[in-house]
């Protein structure tokens, strides 16, 4: 079992950079693929970000490409969000999770897919 939790968030004006951090117990984390999701408001929750084992393979998200790196440091059990260029439509509630399977195409975008979540980080973002 993996129990996860998510660091960083804040208040940042528009324009501006946060780096999240998803840090993990237990020894297999390195066996699992991480997912970054976040949830606005009266919104569902949508992905972010997603790496598999090693950090190599990434998928982003449309909205965040070119803005968000996702990036992962085993011998830490901890995978970084770094949010570059934030926007306040970026502003929710950010959430890593945690599956033992990593896929083609849309596979890791679905929320069902993973097994463990943490209980998130609030980022705010002010125009």
């Amino acid at each position: 079992q993996v129990q996860l939790a998510e660091s960083g968030g804040g208040l940042v004006q528009a324009g501006g950079s946060l780096r999240l951090a998803c840090t993990a117990n237990g020894r297999t984390f390195r066996h699992y693929a991480i997912g970054w999701f976040r949830q606005a408001p009266g919104k569902e929750r949508e992905f972010v970000a997603g790496c598999n084992w090693s950090g190599r393979d990434t998928v982003y998200a449309d909205s965040v490409k070119g803005r968000f790196a996702i990036s992962r440091d085993n011998a830490k059990n901890t995978v970084y969000l770094q949010m570059n260029g934030l926007k306040p439509e970026d502003t929710a509630e950010y959430y890593c999770a945690a599956t033992g399977t990593y896929g083609t195409g849309t596979y890791n975008r679905q929320p069902k897919v993973y097994d463990y979540w943490g209980q998130g980080t609030q980022v705010t973002v002010s125009s």
